[in-house]
């Protein structure tokens, strides 16, 4: 279990909060996250680079000049691989970059990056009745006030994402928001900080922190 501060808008500390997650063994960590952050960045590659191999391209009808007498190497055709404007040799084509990895490894390599990052999580009151229209500048101001560095790379963690909310960070580059129950890990170790809300991370306890799942 970990104990951690909260704060409210104001950046004063308000009470306290707990956060139990089951993770990995020490001695497997490292590889599981490292498994689950490969198998992300591969499932966001869109796999459509193609090549077009000499049966493809167009052209190549006819041999270019007679076979013997003139001097010249042989050739058969003017869209060979060595040829200016062949077809490409072993080229990529359109393929499927999906890594394997199951629920059970998936969840338990998520709590795992969470646990991680306790130190550099901060964890705030819900703050979105001090948000009645989009204000960028009073979001950028409450992280300040919360600890947050200025400008280095921030995970928001809501239970839910109001228009509003959406609004006041989207212009924010160096701010992610997500919503508590569609987390990834390369968003939770890409971060600098960690800001969860207190209804967040009762949701995250609640879908990820069931215990059901076994020490890997």
């Amino acid at each position: 279990m970990v104990a951690l501060t909260v704060k409210n808008w104001q950046g004063e500390t308000s009470g306290e909060a707990s956060w139990t997650l089951r993770v990995a063994k020490p001695e497997t960590a490292n590889h599981l996250l490292h498994r689950a952050v490969v198998r992300q960045l591969a499932h966001a590659r869109q796999g459509t680079a193609c090549t077009k191999t000499r049966a493809e391209v167009s052209g190549g009808g006819r041999k270019p000049w007679r076979q013997k007498g003139t001097g010249r190497a042989r050739a058969g055709s003017n869209r060979s691989p060595l040829w200016r404007g062949g077809g490409v040799i072993f080229g990529p084509k359109p393929r499927d970059y999906l890594l394997k990895m199951n629920r059970k490894e998936w969840r338990l390599a998520l709590r795992t990056a969470l646990m991680s990052r306790a130190e550099q999580t901060i964890v705030v009151e819900e703050f979105a009745a001090h948000l009645p229209r989009p204000k960028t500048k009073e979001m950028v101001q409450a992280l300040q006030r919360w600890g947050v560095p200025p400008e280095t790379k921030v995970l928001l963690i809501v239970p839910e994402i109001t228009e509003t909310l959406g609004l006041s960070v989207r212009n924010v580059p160096y701010i992610t928001l997500l919503r508590a129950d569609q987390l990834n890990v390369w968003d939770i170790l890409h971060a600098d900080t960690l800001v969860v809300t207190v209804g967040a991370l009762r949701k995250i306890q609640e879908v990820y922190g069931d215990g059901s799942d076994h020490h890997a």
